[in-house]
C-alpha cells in the first residue's frame, strides 16, 4: 500500500518545477513584448560576450555561399572534399558519391547535421557540418535551397597553429583531393530560375570525332588553347577573361557536338542557361555570378530563347495597335499572374550579361551562342567583342564524311567512296544525316551496306533537287507567259 505521507513531498516537488516553468515562460513571453529592442539587443551582445569569455573553445564557420546566396564559396567545396577522406574515420552518417577515376567506388563525405574529429600535430579539432532553412516566399514556385556549412571547432590555446597552419594543410589536401576526383559537370536552370542543378558531363565527343574539315579544327583548337595561357595578357590589357564563340548554321550539324568537345578539350564545366525560365534581368545576373571558373556557358537557339531579333523596330510599330487593344484586359490581370508569366529578360539584361560589370565576376570563361538564323539575332548581340568569334557549321563536305566513316564504320578507305565525294558535291546532308545513314541498323550491316544506304540517300536529294529546279523554271516560264 502507498504511503500518503512518503508521496506528497514528490507531489510538491513536481508541482513546484512546473509552477517554476510556467513562470519563466510568463515572464520571458512579457520581456520579448515589452523590451524595448535596444536593451534586447544590448543584453544579447552581453550574454555572447560572458558566453565567450566562460566558453574555451573557438568555432570557425564556413559558408557554402558568399554574401547574400550570390556565389557559391569555393572553401566550402574543398573543406567538403577534404573530409571526405577524413570524416569516415568516425561520423555515423554520411553520404556516397561516384567517384571520376573508378566507377566502382564511392566517395563519402558528412551528411547534413553530423561530426567528426581530426587531429594535426597532436591536436584534436572537430568538425560540424549543418544547414540553415531558408525563408520561403509566400508566392514563389521556386523555394530557394537549404544554407549549408562547416564549422571548425578547436580550444582556443591552439588558435594561432589552427588559423596559420591547419587550415592551410586542409585547403592544399582538399584541393588534391579535388583532382583526383574531378567531375565534368552539365550545370541547368531548367528545375529553378534562379538556381543552378547539375549532373555529372559524360559526353563523349571530341574534335577527332568530328565532322569537319581538319584545318578548321586546328584552327578552333588553337583559338581555345590560346585563350586559356592568356591570363596575363587580358589582365594587361585590361578585359575580363573571357571569350564569346558564335556557332552557326543549319539544324543538324552540329552545334551541340562542338560544345561538348570544347568542354572535353578543356576540360570545363558547362552552364546549359534556360533563358526562357528566367524572370528578370535581376536573376539572370544571379546566375551568372554563381558560375565558376574554368566553365562554358551556354544559351543554343537563342533566336528561338526570347524576342532578341533585329526587327525590335519594326514589331514594336506591329504590335503597337494590338497592345492598345489589349490594354484594358491587362489592368485587371492580377498581380500574380503577372509574377508567373514569360520571362522579362531584356536584350539590354543579356548584353549586359555577356560583357558587362558583371561578367568579370569569375575568369576563364567562354559563353557560347547557338542560332539556326544568325540574320535573326540583333547585330548588338553578334558584335565583335561579345560574342569574339563566328564559327559557321555548314553542311557536310567529303572531308567530313570520311572522319564520320573513319567513327562509324573504322573505314578509311572504300572504293564506295568515290561515289560518295560526287555525290556529297551536289547535294546539301548535314553531318546528322550521313552519320544516320552510316550507322548499322542490324548485326547483319556491314560497312559496305552502310555506305550503300548513303549512296541511295545522297541519290534521292540529288532527285528531288533537280525536281525541285525543274518546277521552278516551269514557274518562270509560265509566269513570263502570263506577264506577255
Amino acid at each position: 500500500m502507498i504511503n500518503p505521507v512518503k508521496t506528497m513531498p514528490e507531489k510538491w516537488g513536481a508541482g513546484a518545477v512546473g509552477s517554476a516553468i510556467i513562470t519563466f515562460i510568463f515572464f520571458w513571453d512579457i520581456f520579448r513584448r515589452y523590451c524595448p529592442p535596444e536593451l534586447r539587443r544590448y543584453l544579447q551582445r552581453c550574454t555572447v560576450r560572458i558566453s565567450g569569455f566562460l566558453n574555451p573553445y573557438i568555432r570557425i564557420t564556413i559558408h557554402e555561399y558568399l554574401g547574400n546566396h550570390l556565389r557559391s564559396h569555393e572553401a566550402y567545396a574543398i573543406v567538403e572534399a577534404y573530409l571526405s577522406v577524413n570524416s569516415s574515420k568516425d561520423a555515423k552518417r554520411l553520404k556516397a558519391e561516384m567517384t571520376w577515376e573508378n566507377e566502382n567506388k564511392l566517395m563519402l563525405s558528412m551528411d547534413e547535421n553530423e561530426k567528426t574529429t581530426d587531429e594535426f600535430n597532436g591536436v584534436q579539432v572537430e568538425w560540424i557540418s549543418g544547414k540553415v532553412a531558408s525563408p520561403q516566399r509566400a508566392l514563389s514556385y521556386y523555394p530557394e535551397p537549404d544554407r549549408r556549412y562547416y564549422k571548425l571547432k578547436f580550444h582556443r590555446r591552439y588558435k594561432e597553429m589552427i588559423t596559420e597552419t591547419y587550415l592551410e594543410h586542409v585547403i592544399k589536401k582538399g584541393r588534391e583531393i579535388q583532382g583526383r576526383n574531378r567531375q565534368r559537370k552539365l550545370y541547368t536552370n531548367g528545375h529553378s530560375r534562379s538556381y543552378w542543378s547539375h549532373i555529372v558531363f559524360e559526353h563523349p565527343a571530341t574534335f577527332k570525332t568530328l565532322a569537319m574539315e581538319q584545318e578548321k579544327k586546328e584552327e578552333i583548337i588553337d583559338d581555345l588553347l590560346t585563350f586559356t595561357k592568356s591570363k596575363d595578357y587580358y589582365a594587361r590589357i585590361g578585359k575580363a577573361w573571357k571569350r564569346g564563340y558564335l556557332l552557326y548554321g543549319p539544324p543538324g550539324t552540329g552545334k551541340s557536338t562542338m560544345i561538348a568537345a570544347m568542354a572535353n578539350l578543356l576540360d570545363y564545366d558547362v552552364y546549359d542557361l534556360e533563358l526562357t525560365s528566367v524572370k528578370s534581368n535581376t536573376e539572370l545576373r544571379k546566375l551568372l555570378t554563381e558560375t565558376t571558373t574554368k566553365s562554358i556557358i551556354v544559351i543554343e537557339d537563342i533566336d528561338c530563347s526570347l524576342d532578341l531579333t533585329g526587327q525590335r523596330k519594326k514589331k514594336e510599330e506591329e504590335e503597337k495597335s494590338a497592345e492598345e487593344k489589349t490594354e484594358k484586359i491587362e489592368k485587371k490581370t492580377s498581380r500574380k499572374d503577372k509574377d508567373e508569366g514569360g520571362s522579362k529578360v531584356t536584350l539590354s539584361g543579356l548584353l549586359n550579361f555577356i560583357d558587362g560589370l558583371w561578367s568579370s565576376c569569375a575568369g576563364e570563361r567562354l559563353i557560347v551562342f547557338t542560332t539556326n538564323y544568325v540574320g535573326k539575332l540583333d547585330p548588338a548581340l553578334t558584335r565583335r567583342g561579345r560574342m569574339d568569334k563566328h564559327i559557321e557549321l555548314s553542311y557536310c563536305k567529303y572531308e567530313g564524311f570520311k572522319a564520320l566513316a573513319k567513327n562509324y564504320l573504322e573505314v578509311e578507305e572504300h572504293p564506295l567512296f568515290r561515289s560518295v565525294e560526287e555525290l556529297i558535291k551536289e547535294v546539301d546532308i548535314t553531318p546528322a544525316d550521313v552519320a544516320e545513314n552510316l550507322m548499322p541498323k542490324s548485326a547483319k550491316e556491314g560497312s559496305e551496306q552502310c555506305l550503300l544506304n548513303l549512296i541511295r540517300s545522297l541519290e534521292e536529294a540529288k532527285n528531288r533537287k533537280i525536281v525541285k529546279c525543274t518546277d521552278v523554271k516551269d514557274q518562270e516560264i509560265n509566269d513570263d507567259a502570263a506577264a506577255a
